[in-house]
């Protein structure tokens, strides 16, 4: 009889154990199970492309599941950008984009559809991306102290005239920036990109400007154009003779772009650490640091904390900027 009760009491408790098994709600799975998609606001073949797939490749050995890159650009990287920080917060939807995206629209545009503090997860910064000042050959100025001297005497007959590649984009805060840092005036003529930029130099159609390390270091080396200084606190290795803004004494002149990698807000801790884990350990390996530095970046690796310190003090910095020199993107 006591055995009954017993068997009878054990199928009983097997029985709800079951039932208790298959209507709980089931434990977080293990990240990642599917595929994670790395959204790129720019068309294939920049350099943020590049480091995207690079930093795709090697997460999906670290992770053990294919990290797709999806290139989705336009409106200057916003609409890449808002649908990542609409996107689910899963860590299946990464973003890597420069700093354009998370500090220099923000700090000088109005009503952007996201926010770069609020809407993304800061995982990492992986590469800095430094500009140089260049001058047309015949400008009569060895160093960017000669540069900025020159700049200021010629203020009061309308300022040298420097090249961008429009409103708000690096090359023209950096010009504002080496404008301040000279105490001088300076016209800024906006160019398409890199090669229409580097032709009007070349032709003398503008006296100075700034560019990519990548963009300028050949022209440079062909003797097309001259370098005066870099962005940054060293010098660059494809520009070695090129002195920093620091050491000409112009420290104010102090943007460097970089590369970050972001998650939609809200997405869970442990996701979070995974991701932070595997970037570090990725960017820690010589090769990968080899391929970031043959595309004329510099590799590293700034955790969460340093990139929202980062992009905190550039977004006041460049407001200052924008707004002394009325920068306004609308």
């Amino acid at each position: 009889m006591i055995a009954r009760i017993r068997a009878a009491a054990l199928a009983c408790f097997s029985a709800l154990a079951l039932q208790a098994t298959v209507g709980a709600p089931a434990a977080h799975a293990a990240y990642p199970e599917q595929a994670i998609k790395l959204v790129v606001p720019f068309t294939p073949g920049g350099a943020t492309d590049a480091v995207a797939r690079l930093l795709a490749n090697r997460l999906s050995g670290k992770l053990g599941q294919a990290v797709i890159v999806e290139n989705r650009p336009g409106a200057s990287t916003v609409i890449g950008a808002n649908a990542v920080a609409q996107a689910q917060p899963d860590g299946y939807t990464l973003m890597l984009s420069g700093s354009t995206t998370y500090t220099v629209l923000p700090a000088l545009k109005r009503d952007l559809p996201y926010d770069p503090r609020r809407s993304f997860e800061h995982i990492a910064i992986v590469a800095l991306a430094p500009v140089v000042l260049l001058v047309q050959n015949s400008l009569p100025a060895e160093t960017a102290q000669q540069a900025a001297d020159l700049a200021r005497r010629q203020t009061a007959s309308g300022g040298l005239m420097y090249g961008t590649f429009g409103p708000g984009s690096a090359p023209h805060l950096v010009g504002e920036m080496f404008a301040e840092a000279a105490g001088a005036k300076m016209t800024p003529v906006p160019y398409k990109g890199s090669a229409q930029f580097i032709t009007a130099l070349i032709g003398g159609e503008i006296a100075l400007g700034v560019d990519t390390v990548s963009s300028a270091a050949p022209q440079v080396k062909a003797g097309k154009v001259r370098a005066l200084a870099v962005t940054g606190e060293h010098r660059v290795p494809q520009l070695p003779d090129v002195p920093t803004f620091i050491e000409s004494g112009l420290p104010g002149v102090s943007m460097v772009g970089w590369y970050g990698l972001v998650a939609p807000a809200r997405t869970p801790q442990p996701v979070l650490a995974t991701l932070n884990r595997a970037v570090a350990e990725i960017m820690a390996d010589p090769q990968v640091q080899r391929a970031v530095t043959d595309l004329a970046l510099e590799p590293v690796y700034l955790d969460g904390a340093a990139f929202t310190a980062r992009m905190q003090q550039e977004l006041q910095t460049f407001g200052e900027v924008g707004r002394r020199a009325e920068i306004k993107l609308d």
